[in-house]
Order: C-alpha cells, then structure tokens, then sequence
C-alpha cells in the first residue's frame, strides 16, 4: 500500500516529533509517521500544518490569517465528526476536540499518563482545569471501549444516557443488548419519546449511532492490485492495462498511480468513452481506477494513460 509522504518531513523535524521520539533520527520519525497515517490517518495528519501537505496551488497568495482560521475549521469539523479514542489520542489531536484546544489536551494527556486510562467519560471531570462546560461540549466526541459505560464508547451524549436506558428499561431489553442491534432498535417506538427537550431529529440521531455505535465514516477499505511486475518506470509499456488510485483531479484530468513512483495522468479527454467537461464529476481522490498505459516517456518521466475502455 502506498501512503502520501506530504508533509512528514515538516512532521519529523517538529516539536512533536521530539517529544515523541526523542531518541530516533528524522529520517526514523518520519517513517513512523507514514506507516501511521495508513492505521489512523486522522491522528497523525492532525500534528502537521495543513499549509505543510498541500492545500492548493495558491494557498500562499491568499489572506494567511484567514486561510489558517479556516483550516483549523475544517480540522475541528473533521475531527469532531469522526470523534477519537480517548485513551489512545495524542495531545494534538485531542486539541481540536470542541471545547479542548492545546492546553486541556495536555493536560488530559498527562493525566492519562498519571493515573492509566480513563474508564468512563465522567473521569474526565477529574482532570485539573476540565469544568462541566468543556465537559459539555466534549463529551460526545470521545470514545471510551470497554469502558464503565457501553455508551461512552458512541457519539451519544452523557446528557442522553437516562434517556437512552428509559428507553431500553420500557422495551424490557438489557442496555448493551441495544447498542449494535438494528432488529431491535428497528422496533423501538421512538415517537413515543418525542418531548420538550428531544425532538425527533435527535432521536433519530441517537437510533442511528445505536445501530452502528462508533462507526468508521471511511469506505470499506480496498486496497489498489498493483502488478508484482511492474515497480518501476522502466517497467512500463504502451496497451499495459493496470489499476492504480487517484491522486490528484486537475482541470485537465486525474493524475493516477500505478505502482511505480511516478504518477500518471489520465487527460481529460481520455477519462470516460463520452464526453467530460469537468474531471472532478468522473474522477474522484482515492478512488481506485483501472487504466491503459498510453505512451511512456523516460526522459521527461511522464506517463499517459486513459480510462477509455477503447
């Protein structure tokens, strides 16, 4: 499997990554970063500028302020949606949980460290600094597995947890028998819950994280068939077909790799047998895509391909 290397050596030189590792060589750090961002891509990226992996070709001639505010938007957006383990999350990353930021997530990491893993999300109240505001806004993006609380290890909220145990004491079934079971969600009459306080929006909210508690939001992981044959440019030749995975989508095509550290680009007028106007409706990053390999040229080391199927 091949992983983007974007940014890791920004990643080896950083504070982080002393405090990390502060025994290992850069070159040892950022070889660690790349194999973790294929186990948890989130955690790891989180640690590095944005600006760092490439975030348009014109990033620098826009409002920095503005640019770096809206980054850490996205970052807060995205990681609050997938929510962390908080027994596992580096200081980093529990920095851009809602209601944290830089300061609490050291200090919730230090006192992990002190007193072992958290067996609930109430223990939370326990860290120095951490009141029942930050409480409140955090809670939910956190998982505890295996915790005190079957719950903590969801994206429903300790604010919710009575309600979600009524529920489950009316239906006459166990808590635990609840969460991962679709057949008896399905038959719980959430309606019936509906008050001044919950609307059904939010128990619908509710009755999908029971379904699926902690749910991964990426696809089923897939990884591309490269050929064991093919590693290099040189390896390359004219009617080869070969799957590869998008890279980047241009406004000229998708540029694809194939497995030999050269990205290909497949033009635009090469990416479906009927006709495109903009590659990013077709192409998508990350995608797999089987391609025929066009024209190679060793020199300039370029490579063309088409995802024609003529």
């Amino acid at each position: 499997m091949l992983v983007s290397e974007s940014g890791a050596s920004v990643y080896s030189a950083s504070d982080v990554a002393r405090d990390e590792f502060p025994d290992l060589d850069l070159t040892v750090r950022g070889a660690v970063s790349i194999a973790r961002r294929l186990q948890d891509p989130l955690s790891e990226l989180v640690k590095i500028d944005p600006k760092a992996i490439g975030v348009g070709q014109y990033q620098h001639d826009v409002n920095q302020p503005t640019l770096a505010r809206k980054l850490d938007e996205v970052i807060e957006s995205c990681v609050n949606a997938v929510g962390v383990e908080l027994n596992t999350a580096s200081a980093p990353l529990l920095a851009h949980v809602a209601g944290v930021g830089p300061a609490l997530a050291k200090k919730i990491a230090a006192y992990r460290d002190q007193h072992g893993a958290f067996r609930s999300r109430k223990a939370l109240l326990a860290v120095p600094g951490l009141g029942p505001k930050a409480f409140e806004q955090c809670a939910g993006f956190v998982r505890i597995r295996g915790g005190e609380q079957p719950l903590d290890a969801s994206a429903v909220h300790p604010e919710r947890y009575a309600l979600v145990s009524r529920i489950a004491a009316d239906a006459k079934v166990a808590l635990e028998d609840v969460i991962g079971h679709a057949d008896i969600v399905a038959r719980l009459p959430w309606p019936r819950y509906v008050s001044a306080d919950v609307g059904l929006p939010t128990l619908e909210d509710i009755q999908r994280e029971l379904v699926k508690p902690g749910r991964d939001p990426r696809q089923a992981f897939e990884p591309p068939a490269f050929r064991d044959d093919v590693r290099k440019l040189e390896d390359l030749a004219p009617g080869m077909v070969l799957e590869g995975v998008v890279t980047n989508v241009t406004a000229f095509g998708a540029f694809v790799d194939v497995g030999v550290h050269q990205d290909g680009l497949v033009h635009v007028s090469q990416l479906s047998d009927r006709f495109v106007k903009d590659p990013h409706a077709v192409a998508h990053v990350g995608e797999t895509m089987k391609v025929r390999v066009l024209e190679v040229d060793l020199v300039r080391r370029r490579i063309a391909l088409s995802a024609r199927s003529g």
